[in-house]
């Protein structure tokens, strides 16, 4: 498969990370975001990293440079024309990615991949109301943070997605080093089903905030469950505010199903703007 050319939408820490492991394989990248703002931000801090890469010797001054001349911030209308893959990271809201997906529909060609990096909204349900021929160009791309360093790609097809493209696509991340595998459309997929429990029974036995319980229960699944994270840490690092949009998501996919409804610490984590590492509160404090 011949990818030269990638537009992710969405600055964001994961649209950001995507950005960069692209960057990293000598890929054209455009970043791509309505808030100019958050676009300045992200491309800085792709710019740090690529530096800090080089500052430790994993990359050279030659490669700093092409990563650097390779990445373009643009809004929607500037897209490449003849990008070869697009990927969105942007809220885990339906209506925006089925929008967002029909004006890129109107305005790439149709050799154009269009690809989510949902971690929980099944794949045939964005892709609805495409044009048949599109749907068969469309697929899931599930990174996961951070994207320049997780090995995992979750590739998900949606009803209509042409099997042959998304087995070449699944070989192009094996090639570059990912480990790409191929999930069932399904709420949550693989990691982000099994992971409901995760964060679900430990809110569940913390309850309430208390900082000790919360340590207490990141401590014992790190020393005894061999996790490198605990549920509490990892939510942190993810965005409480993602962690219980997904959460919601799954919930209502599997109707309502007990085991994975959302808890009523997460939500008030959210309306009080503790949202973890990117507002420098969560569960846990951090630096400003």
């Amino acid at each position: 498969m011949q990818i030269k050319k990638v537009a992710v939408i969405g600055s964001g820490t994961m649209g950001a990370g995507i950005a960069q492991w692209f960057l990293q394989q000598n890929l054209i990248v455009d970043l791509v975001d309505q808030s100019p703002e958050q676009l300045k931000n992200a491309i800085e801090k792709i710019f740090k990293s690529l530096e800090n890469l080089k500052l430790k010797n994993k990359i050279s001054d030659e490669d700093l440079k092409n990563f650097k001349n390779n990445l373009r911030a643009t809004d929607l209308a500037g897209i490449h024309r003849d990008v070869d893959l697009v990927i969105e990271a942007i809220v885990e809201k339906l209506d925006v990615k089925e929008k967002l997906f029909l004006d890129l529909d109107r305005t790439l060609p149709p050799k154009t991949i269009f690809a989510s990096n949902t971690s929980s909204i099944p794949i045939t349900e964005i892709a609805k109301n495409l044009p048949i021929d599109r749907k068969k160009n469309f697929l899931g791309i599930h990174f996961f943070n951070p994207a320049t360093v997780m090995k995992l790609v979750e590739i998900i097809d949606g009803f209509e997605t042409d099997k042959q493209m998304s087995q070449n696509l699944l070989n192009f991340f094996k090639q570059k080093g990912k480990v790409s595998v191929s999930c069932l459309d399904r709420p949550g997929f693989i990691v982000n089903r099994v992971a409901r429990n995760f964060y679900g029974e430990s809110l569940r036995i913390v309850e309430n905030y208390e900082l000790e319980k919360i340590k207490a229960t990141d401590q014992c699944l790190k020393e005894v469950g061999g996790f490198k994270m605990g549920p509490f840490e990892l939510m942190d690092l993810i965005g409480i505010d993602v962690n219980y949009s997904v959460t919601e998501s799954v919930y209502r996919s599997f109707f309502d199903e007990p085991r994975f409804r959302p808890h009523k610490l997460q939500k008030e984590m959210v309306i009080s703007g503790r949202l973890g590492v990117k507002t420098k509160k969560g569960f846990y404090e951090y630096e400003k």
